[in-house]
């Protein structure tokens, strides 16, 4: 099995400024409170991790590796990648953009074989990053 470092990029632009954006996006354990398709998160004992249930079982978990509330972003790493990746660390930040309005950025460096990255570009790509900047574009229309 030969791996490839990747990137994963997504974008939207929002309209409204970016510390009122980063006042509703900042919280690593609040996604499920913006995020459409995310179950609501628990902290673990050390308030680093950010577990996700389905049903009772735990079907994610993502450890937050920093933040900067002056930068207005945070960095997170999938410790049980429930596809066929390694090294997977993600960003979220907003930028200010255009006329006061803010973009926000969420990207992920990862490794994965060739074959593995249509499904992280559908799954993480599309299904998380994309549905959840669709969601921020509509709440601040």
């Amino acid at each position: 099995m030969v791996t490839a470092a990747r990137e994963l990029v997504r974008t939207a632009v929002v309209d409204a400024d970016p510390d009122t954006v980063w006042a509703l996006i900042g919280d690593f354990h609040g996604l499920a409170a913006w995020h459409p398709h995310v179950p609501p998160s628990e902290k673990d004992d050390d308030g680093a991790v950010r577990l996700f249930r389905v049903d009772g079982k735990v079907v994610a978990r993502e450890r937050l590796l920093s933040r900067d509330d002056a930068a207005r972003s945070y960095t997170y790493t999938v410790l049980d990648p429930m596809l066929p990746i390694s090294d997977y660390v993600a960003t979220l930040a907003v930028r200010p953009h255009a006329d006061g309005v803010s973009q926000v950025v969420w990207r992920a460096d990862y490794r994965a074989e060739d074959a593995a990255v249509p499904q992280v570009e559908a799954v993480f790509g599309d299904g998380t990053y994309g549905t959840g900047l669709a969601a921020l574009q509509a709440r601040f229309a």
